[in-house]
Parts: structure tokens; C-alpha cells; sequence
């Protein structure tokens, strides 16, 4: 295969190196996108089995967004400062150990928390994933890889009810995190023999005030998009309170989060990326696209289970034209 072919002027790592290290990151990286979305089809069934209400389910899904969310910009920009490679087999590590963590989870509060350490794990490997390609790959193929990445992130995405239902079909929900434990372990070991200890590439002071705006205003926007969410009733005036509250710290956090950006000496977002309008409305594009998958894949599962009475492995099969449309329309 091309991608792990030998030429004299390459740069990066040997071919065999860049082997394993593209498995662990691939490995690494399916586990934490899929995990994003294969729980969203047990909902109900995790529902049923801790004797909770749908609404609370939830929270099993969005902790684990929050978290990722919240400390993805700082985990891309920390490693810098401590290497690739511990990030990488740390994130993995902590991503393992809160999947055993969910496996043996008996009740809503210490699943949602076990994912809330699974969302950390998961965004200190997903930050870095690219730059690692950079790092092990020559130049030629760099290309080819990311686009391999994109295809493997998008279809991830939306295969993961299909994966998660017919797993709920054979089995009982805390083998989707069971799974998890083998390929992190896997991916573990292979990051740690064929990534590189590359050198540090600066030695500034980390944006400590930057990690902590990104982080609140993200979680200022999930938490207010959940208030509005919840919006029914005698409830709505003191959801909309709350909704708001959260939308005002939002606004205020993002604003000095730019200022903070603009006048820190090795800022966390380097703000002159979005300079290029073409940048700029790709990355628009690109989160407007994922939220409008996310939200549909995560109400979907109600609807076919809970409004249409399908079974789950029913519903798992209708998510399949989904991620068929994607593996034939990414390359």
C-alpha cells in the first residue's frame, strides 16, 4: 500500500513505524467519535435499566460532548508543551480506564461522570490526531491520510447507532463500553512504540486564562442549547431564566475569550486563522453541518424506538443508509 511505501526523499517515519502509528491513531480515534454516538440508541434501554426518566438519559450523551468540548482547544494547544506522544497514550489511557468506568457504572450519576472522563480522554486524542499524521507522515502522503481521517470521523459518526443497535440486539448496554477496553489497550501500546518523542517545538508559558474562557464558553453553550431543550409547562419562565443566564455567560466568556487571543504571547486560538474568509466559512460550514447530524442522530432513536415502537435492532438498520450515503460520497 502506497500510504506505508519507502521513498529516499521522504520525510516522517519508516513505513512499517507509520503502520502502527496510523492503526493507533485510527483505533484511537473510531473509539472517541463513536462513542459520541453509539450510546444514543441505548438511551431508552439504559433509561429502562437504572429506572430513570428519558429526559435524564441524556446527560449520558451530553456529559461526554461537554467534556470533549470543553477541553479540545486546550488539549491541541498543550501539546506542544509536553509531546504528542504522552497526550496521545495519556488521553487513551484515561479514555480506557472511564470506559471500565461506565461498564461497571450502577447508577445515572456515575455513568454520566464516567463519561464526562471519557469526553476528556477522547478530546486529548481527537486534538491531536492530525498533527500526528504530520509528524509520521512525508509530505507527498499527508494529504491522502487526512482525507482518510475525515472519511474515517464522518462515517464513525454516523454508524455508530447502527454499531450500538445491533450490539443492544445480542447483548445489554454496558457492552458498548466494554469494547472500548481492548482497543484503547491496543492503541496504547502501538502509540507508544511508533509515535515519536518529538521535541518540544516551544517553551512559552500555556494560555492558562485562554483554557479556562474556551472551556466556560463552551459549556455555557451546551448548557444553555439543554435549558432551551427542556423548555415545557409550568417550567418554561425559570427554563428560559436559566437558558438565559447561561447565554449571557456565553456571550461574556467568548468575548474576553477573543480579547484574552488577541494579547496573550502564545495565545491558545491563534485568531489570524480566520484572516482567510475561505477559512473562515469552511469552518463555519463544517460546525453547522455537525451540529445539524448531531442533533438528528441523538432524537432519532426515540423517535423510532419510543414514537414508531420499532425494536432496537430495527432501528439500528435504518440508521444504515446513513452511513452507506457517506463512505460512498466522502472520497
Amino acid at each position: 500500500m502506497e500510504l506505508f511505501a519507502d521513498k529516499p526523499a521522504d520525510d516522517g517515519v519508516p513505513g512499517a513505524e507509520r503502520r502502527l502509528a496510523t492503526v493507533a491513531v485510527m483505533a484511537a480515534t473510531a473509539m472517541a467519535v463513536l462513542d459520541g454516538t453509539v450510546v444514543n440508541v441505548a438511551l431508552p434501554s439504559i433509561a429502562e435499566s437504572l429506572k430513570v426518566s428519558a429526559a435524564d438519559t441524556i446527560w449520558v450523551a451530553n456529559g461526554y460532548l461537554l467534556a470533549a468540548a470543553m477541553t479540545l482547544v486546550t488539549f491541541s494547544a498543550l501539546a506542544s508543551r509536553i509531546g504528542f506522544r504522552r497526550l496521545f497514550v495519556s488521553g487513551v489511557i484515561v479514555f480506557a480506564l472511564a470506559s471500565l468506568g461506565c461498564v461497571l457504572s450502577t447508577s445515572l450519576d456515575m455513568l454520566v461522570g464516567m463519561r464526562v472522563l471519557q469526553g476528556i480522554g477522547g478530546a486529548a486524542t481527537l486534538s491531536i490526531g492530525p498533527a500526528i499524521y504530520r509528524t509520521v507522515f512525508p509530505t507527498r502522503l499527508l494529504g491522502r491520510i487526512l482525507g482518510l481521517n475525515a472519511l474515517l470521523v464522518a462515517a464513525s459518526t454516523a454508524i455508530g447507532p447502527t454499531l450500538g443497535g445491533i450490539l443492544l440486539s445480542v447483548a445489554s448496554w454496558p457492552w458498548l463500553f466494554a469494547i472500548n477496553i481492548p482497543l484503547g489497550i491496543l492503541a496504547a501500546v502501538l502509540a507508544s512504540r511508533a509515535i515519536p518523542h518529538n521535541p518540544l517545538p516551544t517553551t512559552e508559558p500555556f494560555d492558562l486564562a485562554g483554557a479556562f474562557l474556551s472551556a466556560v464558553t463552551m459549556g455555557a453553550a451546551i448548557l444553555a442549547t439543554d435549558a432551551f431543550a427542556k423548555l415545557s409547562g409550568g417550567s418554561v419562565l425559570e427554563g428560559m431564566l436559566i437558558a438565559g443566564a447561561f447565554g449571557v455567560l456565553m456571550v461574556v466568556a467568548g468575548a474576553a475569550f477573543v480579547w484574552r487571543q488577541r494579547r496573550a504571547p502564545a495565545p491558545l486560538l491563534p485568531l489570524d486563522l480566520f484572516h482567510s474568509p475561505r477559512f473562515s466559512l469552511a469552518a463555519l460550514t463544517s460546525l453547522v453541518a455537525f451540529v445539524g447530524q448531531g442533533i438528528t442522530i441523538i432524537s432519532l432513536p426515540f423517535l423510532f424506538q419510543n414514537a414508531y415502537g420499532y425494536s432496537v435492532f430495527t432501528a439500528a438498520l435504518l440508521f444504515t443508509a446513513w452511513p452507506i450515503g457517506i463512505v460512498l460520497a466522502a472520497p
